[in-house]
């Protein structure tokens, strides 16, 4: 049982990251003069989220793996979206 609970807990834990990145996201305006600093911010929790999901593919099942496969490929996406400062 311990395992099952373990490979829950990635589960939401990298969704809870997934989620949390995507909110950031929603900050980022190229014409906000601290733009700079909301998209360092989103670089970092992007990161973290990625992480998390990576971690959590190792352990998920078959119906998570494909679910979190696609808060990688939307979260890879969105960081190619916004422009440098």
């Amino acid at each position: 049982m311990p395992y099952h609970k373990n490979k829950q807990q990635a589960y939401q834990a990298a969704e809870q990251g997934y989620h949390h990145a995507m909110d950031i996201s929603k900050t980022l305006d190229a014409s906000n003069s601290e733009y700079g600093v909301f998209y360092s911010h989103f670089m970092t929790e992007n990161e973290k989220a990625c992480q998390q999901i990576q971690n959590a593919m190792e352990t998920a099942s078959e119906h998570q793996q494909p679910q979190l496969e696609s808060f990688l490929n939307e979260l890879q996406q969105l960081q190619n979206q916004f422009p440098k400062p």
